[in-house]
């Protein structure tokens, strides 16, 4: 069967970030770090799980292997991951086009923007480790972090995570020397490619400096008064 063979190779083909990012953000969706999220506003808790009970339905029996959900009294996340794939495939795209329209029926929106007092956007945080011998290290924080490895990365230099998901992921940038003057751990704030230009700005006129931006839109290094750095990431400039 032609039709069904060429939707089977459709849905194995890893998807660019742009594709990606491109078939979602006119949902209300956006692409963060490998994964698609939004926030449906909602007015109470009851209604939260209401919404949750609905869009884990349309996601069929396997809805734990690609979907999870923050439910809060005023708001909803939904965030969208192949777990065995480690990224955003196509049947992810495919439900987040199913849950806007469920949620589109139920008299409410799929939006980028959490909301809540001063609004900001979807976000992923990480948090990053300057190393020398990541191996070395990598057990300690795992350990008393209570984390452990992603999904699909278990290698001696591969990052840790939260396995219940609800702190950053640790990753830990390889050094060729010791920099005693720059902090060695910092934050990397992955927000949508449309909000790094308005989080920078904000940064700035918080009294913050830019300290490069070689490697934007991927990233720009900032830090605040003191030198503390911060990372504001995107996906763009990353697709060979």
């Amino acid at each position: 069967m032609p039709g069904m063979e060429k939707r089977t190779q459709e849905a194995s083909r890893k998807l660019t970030r742009q594709e990606i990012s491109a078939a979602i953000s006119g949902l209300g969706w956006r692409f963060v770090l490998g994964v698609a999220r939004t926030c449906v506003r909602v007015e109470s808790l009851a209604q939260a799980a209401a919404v949750a009970e609905r869009v884990i339905s349309a996601a069929g029996p396997d809805a734990g292997e690609r979907l999870w959900a923050d439910v809060r009294a005023d708001r909803l996340v939904l965030t969208l991951q192949s777990l065995s794939a480690g990224w955003v495939t196509g049947r992810e795209l495919e439900l987040a086009h199913q849950i806007s329209a469920i949620v589109t029926g139920l008299g409410l929106t799929t939006e980028a923007d959490v909301g809540g007092g001063a609004p900001r956007s979807v976000q992923v945080l990480e948090i990053a480790i300057d190393a020398l011998d990541i191996a070395a290290i990598r057990p300690f924080w795992k350990a008393v972090m209570g984390y452990a490895d992603e999904h699909g990365h278990s290698g001696p230099e591969d990052a840790v995570a939260d396995p219940i998901g609800q702190c950053p992921t640790i990753w830990f940038q390889q050094m060729d020397e010791p920099r005693p003057q720059r902090n060695r751990i910092h934050f990397d704030v992955s927000v949508p490619h449309d909000e790094a230009q308005r989080r920078i700005g904000a940064a700035l006129a918080a009294g913050g400096t830019l300290v490069s931006d070689a490697e934007a839109p991927a990233f720009w290094v900032l830090a605040d008064a003191e030198g503390n750095e911060a990372c504001v990431t995107t996906w763009q400039g990353r697709d060979s």
